[in-house]
């Protein structure tokens, strides 16, 4: 069955309440995780960006739930097409909470077939999201 993604961004809605969002994460991972989607949210503050990955009907499915939102405005969608791997296999939903410059390397970089180049050479969108994955698990693994 091929693998698909979808990254958007958006801006949280104004009238958002603290302490929502993570309410919001999780109701999306147990309807991802029934869905065979996976993927991560990063929020720096104001702004999301969210990677989903799974078979089509998957993604399409959490993609028409995001569209339908009340919590973010202004929905731009960078990316969608065939994968090879999950970037997230892990993960049916997970916030990351990241500085502004590194969501914005993440949303402004060369998002064009989910190509990795590797950091030696021009990183694209998905080297960026990789580095960002590879410090949350990190980050999950070492006692706080």
């Amino acid at each position: 069955m091929p693998l698909h993604a979808l990254v958007y961004a958006s801006q949280m809605a104004a009238d958002l309440p603290a302490g929502r969002l993570e309410g919001l994460v999780q109701d999306a991972a147990r309807f991802n995780q029934l869905a065979g989607v996976t993927g991560l949210l990063l929020f720096d503050g104001e702004r999301f960006l969210q990677y989903l990955e799974g078979p089509e009907q998957g993604v399409h499915a959490a993609y028409g739930r995001v569209l339908a939102a009340s919590s973010h405005v202004d929905i731009l969608q960078l990316a969608r097409g065939l994968v090879g791997t999950r970037l997230c296999p892990f993960w049916s939903m997970t916030r990351v909470d990241t500085e502004r410059r590194d969501l914005g390397k993440v949303a402004t970089a060369d998002w064009n077939s989910f190509v990795r180049r590797g950091t030696a050479v021009r990183p694209t969108a998905v080297d960026h999201l990789d580095g960002i994955v590879a410090r949350h698990r990190q980050q999950m693994r070492t006692p706080g």
